[in-house]
Parts: structure tokens; C-alpha cells; sequence
């Protein structure tokens, strides 16, 4: 990014990265529903900046298979450990149900990285899916995967229940992933992506900026997502959970968000949001 629209880490956040709390009966109804059925949440363990719009609006992503995931990366907070929690038989129908208490009308659903398993968890997302279909049949599905390291007929076992949206984040540019992932390489989530997007699914991924990419890169990235026909993009800023996080390397500025869409739409992307408080479900509803 240029110079002029960068701040480092060691100064204060800037203003347009405050965030207001949640509050209000609508807020409290997702706290309840999240909770009362032992759900866990991308919004609660990532830490996310806009929980609290998210939550007074009534929505929510719901994170299946456990909360503690096999992988380590190093932006991520939620729990890791190489041999995690068994796989909770009821979860499927406990997130369904819980779709139905919370009235939404577009459900996001992504989970913890579960190495440890001969199938990645793909059976139990299946499960999942299905449960969800079966409740509340009129609710659109959103579900962000992990790479199944690449195993295509696992991501087929997604693709054949036809959710309305497949979701697998790039995380960063090509030069960075070794250094911001942890066993996930950039050419094989490109291969998800490009696999879900061929089978006529819409297809979405996100990215985050101020790790120390430039731009030239996440145009390049841009341009590797068009060419294999992603149709939604989401570019947001990193923000350290802790201190033993990766730190991040530089604020970018609103302005600069704002041209990168630009320069996305123009290049045929369909649909971006952009922004330093955007994550990968931010508005979610607003891609079906």
C-alpha cells in the first residue's frame, strides 16, 4: 500500500476501526439461542469486530465441529490442538434448531479445521447441511469450508446438497500464506475454489490486508480469482487478537479499501465488500 495510507501497529487504531457494542432485545435473543444450545461461534472465538451489528441485527455464524481446531495459523484465535474433542452426534440438528429459534432467513455456517479425521469432518458438514435443509427448508444456506486438503470429492459431497453460497477464504496474497496459514497452501484453496465455482455454485472468498502485502499482490490475487470464476469477494483489515498473533504491519485507509473494490468490480469480480471492519460473513445476505 502506499506510504501515505499506512499507519504501524505502534500507534492507536485509528478512528474508523472503532466499533460500537452490541445491545438491545435482538442482541440478547442471539446471545440466548447461541448459548442456551451450546453453540459455538466464528463471531465469539475470531473475535469479530462487528459481533455486535451482527448480533443486534439477529444473525450469526454458526462454527460446527468443535471449537478447537487442528490447525495453527497464525492470524486465527480460536483454540488449536493436534487432537481435538470427539464430534458432537448432535450438533447438526442443534444448529438447525437454533436457525429456526433465531428466525433467519440466511444461515452461515463454517467450522473449525479437523485434520485429525479421515474425511476432514466433510460427513459431518454434510449432516449439518442437511439438518438445516430439513428444518427450515426456506432458510438460504451460506457455508464457509476449510480446503479439505484438497481432497475435490469431499468438497463434492458439499456441492451435491446445493447450499446457495461455498464459501473458502484465500486469508492473503500468494507470497504471505506460508507465513499467515499453517498446512494450507494458496494453490490448493485455489483449487477448492475453482472446483465449487465450476460446478455453477456461487462462489465466495475473502482476504485480509495489513499483514505486509502491496497492492500489485492482492490485484494479482484479484485476478486468480476471476480467472477461475469466484463471484464474491470479501477484503477486510487484520487485527492482532494478541500478543502472540502475527502483528499487524499497517492500518489501511478506508480510501483505499474503497479503490480496491473499484479496481475488482472492473475487473469483473460481481460482488465485493470492502472495508476495514469486513469479514468474510459481513452482510453475508447480501451475496445470495
Amino acid at each position: 500500500m502506499k506510504e501515505n495510507e499506512r499507519i504501524t501497529d505502534r500507534v492507536r487504531k485509528p478512528e474508523w476501526l472503532k466499533v460500537k457494542l452490541g445491545g438491545g432485545g435482538t442482541y440478547t435473543d442471539t446471545l440466548h439461542a447461541v448459548e442456551g444450545r451450546g453453540l459455538n461461534t466464528i463471531c465469539t472465538s475470531g473475535r469479530c469486530p462487528n459481533k455486535g451489528e451482527c448480533w443486534t441485527a439477529g444473525t450469526a455464524t454458526l462454527m460446527i465441529g468443535g471449537d478447537t481446531c487442528t490447525r495453527a495459523c497464525r492470524f486465527c484465535n480460536t483454540k488449536s490442538h493436534r487432537n481435538p474433542a470427539s464430534l458432537d452426534s448432535e450438533e447438526p440438528q442443534r444448529v438447525a434448531d437454533s436457525i429456526k429459534e433465531m428466525g433467519l432467513k440466511h444461515a452461515v455456517i463454517t467450522s473449525v479445521d479437523r485434520d485429525d479425521l479421515p474425511d476432514f469432518g466433510a460427513a459431518h458438514w454434510v449432516k449439518t447441511i442437511e439438518a438445516i435443509q430439513r428444518t427450515t427448508p426456506e432458510v438460504t444456506i451460506e457455508v464457509l469450508i476449510p480446503d479439505f486438503q484438497g481432497r475435490l470429492e469431499l468438497v463434492d459431497s458439499i456441492i451435491a446438497l446445493k447450499p446457495h453460497i461455498i464459501s473458502h477464504n484465500l486469508e492473503t496474497v500468494r507470497r504471505l500464506t506460508p507465513e499467515v496459514r499453517h498446512i494450507a497452501t494458496y494453490d490448493t484453496s485455489l483449487a477448492v475454489l475453482a472446483h465449487i465455482a465450476a460446478s455453477g455454485i456461487w462462489t465466495k472468498t475473502g482476504i485480509m490486508l495489513g499483514l505486509g502485502e502491496t497492492e500489485t499482490e492482492v490485484l494479482e490475487l484479484m485476478d486468480d480469482i476471476k480467472r477461475i470464476g469466484v463471484a464474491v469477494l470479501t477484503i477486510g483489515q487484520y487485527l492482532q487478537p494478541t500478543r502472540k498473533h502475527l502483528p499487524v504491519k499497517e492500518y489501511i485507509h478506508p480510501k483505499q479499501f474503497n479503490k480496491l473494490k473499484e479496481i475488482g468490480l472492473e475487473k469483473g469480480i460481481a460482488h465485493i465488500e470492502s472495508g476495514p471492519l469486513v469479514r468474510s460473513s459481513y452482510h453475508a445476505e447480501r451475496h445470495k
